[in-house]
């Protein structure tokens, strides 16, 4: 008989406004989650009034943590998935989650070098996660984006911190544009978002 073991998946939201479609999409992928029977860590930053800002003694690994940190570092350290919702702000995530990566994804726990490595190579990924899903939201057309920008967001969430952290399953979906989109514009969305998950995150992934 197969005994079902049941996965942890860690959900990060950055966005200020409760009735943004950040929310929704957030909503949506946690319902999901539920479905499926993750046992799910969420965190709204904003609500959570998340501090950002990175003390000079955290940097090292052995660091003395905050209790609100070590709990973000465990969780993020036992999550088998990991999902991330908010809006492209600049080519870039919003301070409070750049501030998220920079305590949480910390050396120890996200990564480590090797013996005699100082820094100036490349570290070794800790995380455990099989699978991470980003979800954005953008007002830039995604010809402009490309062309213009290079979309530095798809380099920021894969190369630079979710590959490097030891996730090579990174799935990320930008939904645009928000600004004026329709209901039914947004009501599609919200289901690509559910397969996304449903697909990605099923039981026993």
């Amino acid at each position: 008989m197969k005994v079902n073991i049941a996965m942890h998946v860690s959900v990060i939201l950055a966005h200020p406004d409760k009735g943004s479609f950040n929310h929704a999409i957030v909503n949506t992928a946690i319902k999901e989650l539920k479905r499926s029977n993750h046992v799910i860590a969420f965190h709204d930053l904003y609500a959570e009034k998340f501090d950002p800002i990175l003390p000079a003694g955290e940097i090292y690994r052995a660091a003395t943590l905050p209790a609100s940190i070590a709990r973000h570092c465990d969780e993020i350290a036992r999550a088998d998935g990991i999902v991330i919702v908010h809006p492209n702000w600049w080519g870039q995530p919003p301070a409070i989650m750049k501030g998220w990566v920079d305590r949480i994804l910390r050396p120890g726990v996200a990564y480590k070098f090797l013996e005699g490595d100082d820094g100036e190579g490349i570290p070794v990924g800790l995380l455990k996660a099989r699978v991470a899903i980003i979800f954005n939201t953008s007002n830039t057309p995604a010809d402009r984006e490309e062309r213009v920008f290079g979309d530095p967001l798809d380099s920021i969430w894969k190369r630079c911190i979710f590959q490097l952290c030891g996730i090579e399953n990174v799935h990320r979906e930008m939904f645009r544009v928000v600004v004026g989109s329709t209901a039914q514009q947004r009501a599609a969305w919200l289901e690509k978002a559910r397969n996304i998950v449903e697909k990605m995150l099923p039981p026993d992934f």
